[in-house]
């Protein structure tokens, strides 16, 4: 082999015509982000009732808090675990389904985890507690 052989380029391939039995394949549509739906916006508030700290700046990062451990624990099944939790409170044991008892449980433990995180800097705060509604 010389140097000429050793540098060169290939020779280019042949170009297929349109009617070819093997056409090339379809390039893959490119993901436009900026078209792509936003994640649904959440369905339920939360708010800090009866806390003693007269500004707002102290609740709103407390319930900010609170939110992001709640969501960190149940993702979506907030409200649902909130809902079996009130049901299996209130109802008697023989009419509870294994699956509520088991979210409600998990409602118990989350809460109790983003309670801790929304209070942690708010020191005393005597009766408050976190308040979460449907919207």
């Amino acid at each position: 082999m010389n140097q000429t052989e050793l540098f060169s380029l290939p020779p280019a391939a042949p170009a297929r015509s349109a009617a070819s039995p093997r056409a090339a394949p379809e390039p893959e549509p490119l993901v436009d982000f900026e078209e792509a739906e936003p994640a649904a916006p959440s369905t339920y508030s939360v708010r800090l009732a009866d806390c003693p700290h007269p500004t707002g700046d102290f609740v709103k990062v407390a319930e900010q808090r609170f939110r992001r451990e709640l969501d960190r624990h149940l993702g979506d099944a907030v409200l649902a675990a909130q809902r079996a939790y009130q049901t299996v409170t209130e109802s008697s044991e023989c009419d509870l389904a294994k699956e509520d008892v088991m979210l409600a449980t998990r409602w118990a433990k989350a809460y109790d985890a983003a309670r801790s995180a929304g209070s942690r800097d708010l020191g005393d705060v005597g009766e408050a507690y976190f308040e979460v509604k449907p919207i």
